[in-house]
């Protein structure tokens, strides 16, 4: 089983940068779909990104264009590089890993992004 690690998050002025880090352990960590998830203060968790295996990704809602997830198998290590930031971004970001039943989460990072 994997087990995740999100740094990397932080306060951040609007139009800033920040790059997530997320570090797996396990063996099997490059037949993950690894994903990207935030909640917000009275808001449902929501998808922000997703890498298959493959490499092939999806960036369903408002992160398109600005965000970009990437992953290295050699580091057991996925990515979410964010740019332009806004207020709205304010959230908890989660690490997420699935293999068939499986579906791991680690406990979160915070960004925040204000002046």
């Amino acid at each position: 089983q994997v087990h995740l690690v999100e740094s990397g998050g932080g306060l951040v002025q609007p139009g800033g940068s920040l790059r997530l880090s997320c570090a797996a352990s396990g063996s099997m960590f490059r037949m993950y779909v690894m994903g990207w998830y935030r909640q917000a203060p009275g808001k449902q968790r929501e998808l922000v990104a997703l890498i298959g295996s493959g490499g092939s990704t999806n960036y369903p809602g408002s992160a398109k264009g600005r965000f970009t997830i990437s992953r290295d198998n050699t580091k057991n290590t996925v990515y979410l590089q964010m740019n332009s930031l806004k207020p709205e971004d304010t959230a908890v970001y989660y690490c997420n890993a699935k293999l068939g039943a499986e579906n791991l989460w680690g406990l979160g990072t915070q960004v925040t992004v204000s002046t």
